[in-house]
């Protein structure tokens, strides 16, 4: 019998676990090559695991919700079944051993049913503004760790989520006083963090539902968002400029070669890739806003990374990341962002896909908005919002005297970390970014 084993795979340098949020498949069903078998999430990115081989699924090692560590086998694909009953049905005693050992090892490693809902009903560990992986949810129920205790713990995670190591270092200390000074041992940048960033979060006032009032669960995605915008303000003190650019060379050029373009190179021209080209650009020429803030350091970023910001269909947003904007023409801009735009409509972005962003753009314009306040993307120092383009009158000055016009303007917003971007070079930013789009050929070759 030739079998291959699907396993977890690897979701970007810093992902050692992930958690099955979805099986579209079930033992004994016949998939294709290139079938999507699971969906799995991380604290960064959802994906979906496609089957790199055709046959019968012949077991299913973990059942939705379970979190699995990378490299762990999560289904056995037969490859020689051919879909028929005797093929995929299991041996009658094999299956009655496999269900007595489970049910010996459920009553001796978990906590009896009733037990469970108990205590998932004394602690909702979702009533929380900060994110916490099944894992660590886990442990917490299991150890009676109440909410207001985990909120307290200190995480050494990406944006200070707890890890499996941090709840257990405190389970460790718990009652000594100590697990805080143990977390701050174990990263001693934390001791230079400002008192601003290490102010909690303040806690959310209690809303009680009216008759009729229809409640909606956050998903998960939307709870990361949350929790990732209520940092950025805590951490970050925001302050945003504006300028209003006259785009109407820009507009009037991609007018006149959109068409050419997609049938020249196969891609839809719209204006995002000219926004980042000005954006990467003008990152080069002031690069203390293509950085990050690490304590009392600042770090200058070698590579500048352009994360553009895409609505999904669920409403929410994800800011895939174009690497090495600055050395790419028009054409390679337009690629990437099609093709991760369109990867993230249909939820196929990779780990790597999200990571590595030292700036973002987001873009109001397409939503037909005129202006809006960013909220920082951290850790970078500063992010883009674009306006929609309208047709305005404006003055314009020619060799005989000032005329009135009707020009094509937008309206670009620039928010910024003032811990380490101050109003003049956030400012001189911001207007090099509007002198470029202004500045655009008309003749431009494409």
């Amino acid at each position: 019998m030739s079998t291959f084993e699907i396993l977890m795979p690897k979701m970007g340098e810093s992902v050692e676990e992930a958690t099955i949020t979805k099986w579209f498949v079930k033992q004994g069903d016949v998939v294709e090559e290139d079938q999507v078998l699971l969906e799995i999430a991380t604290d960064k990115v959802d994906s979906e695991i496609p089957s790199p081989v055709a046959g019968v699924i012949k077991e299913i090692k973990f059942e939705t919700d379970a979190l699995v560590p990378v490299g762990q086998v999560v289904a056995i694909i037969d490859m020689d079944a051919d879909g028929s009953e005797e093929a995929g049905a299991p041996d009658e005693e094999k299956e009655e051993t496999e269900s007595k050992t489970k049910k010996s090892t459920d009553k001796e490693e978990k906590p009896s049913q009733s037990e469970t809902k108990e205590l998932e009903s004394k602690e909702d560990y979702s009533n929380s503004n900060r994110f916490y992986s099944p894992l660590v949810k886990s442990i917490a129920k299991e150890e009676n760790i109440s909410l207001e205790e985990l909120d307290k713990i200190e995480g050494t995670g990406k944006e200070g989520r707890v890890t499996k190591a941090d709840i257990l270092s405190y389970l460790e200390n718990r009652g000594s006083g100590s697990a805080k000074q143990t977390a701050k041992a174990e990263e001693p940048a934390k001791a230079t963090q400002s008192a601003e960033t290490k102010q909690a979060a303040a806690k959310a006032p209690e809303v009680k539902a009216s008759e009729g009032d229809e409640i909606v669960e956050m998903d998960r995605m939307r709870k990361i968002i949350a929790e990732h915008m209520v940092m950025s303000k805590q951490v970050s003190p925001h302050v945003t400029s504006m300028v209003e650019a006259d785009v109407t060379n820009l507009v009037l050029w991609r007018n006149n070669n959109k068409d050419a373009f997609q049938k020249k190179y196969g891609e839809k021209l719209t204006f995002m890739p000219v926004f980042t080209h000005a954006v990467a650009k003008a990152l080069r020429d002031y690069p203390g806003i293509n950085a990050s803030v690490s304590g009392t350091n600042i770090i200058i970023r070698k590579n500048v990374n352009v994360g553009i910001a895409v609505a999904l269909p669920s409403g929410n947003l994800i800011v895939p990341v174009i690497k090495q904007a600055d050395q790419k023409n028009l054409v390679g801009l337009a690629s990437d962002i099609n093709s991760l735009a369109a990867k993230a409509r249909d939820n196929k972005l990779s780990s790597d896909d999200i990571q590595g962003g030292t700036f973002t753009i987001t873009n109001f314009g397409s939503f037909k908005n005129t202006i809006g306040t960013p909220i920082i993307n951290q850790p970078q120092v500063a992010i883009l919002a674009t306006g929609t383009i309208e047709k305005k009158p404006a003055v314009i000055e020619t060799p005989t005297g000032d005329v009135i016009a009707i020009r094509h303007k937008m309206f670009l917003s620039l928010s910024y970390d003032h811990r380490v971007v101050d109003g003049a070079l956030g400012g001189y930013f911001l207007r090099r970014v509007a002198d470029y789009l202004e500045e655009w050929k008309i003749d431009e070759a494409i």
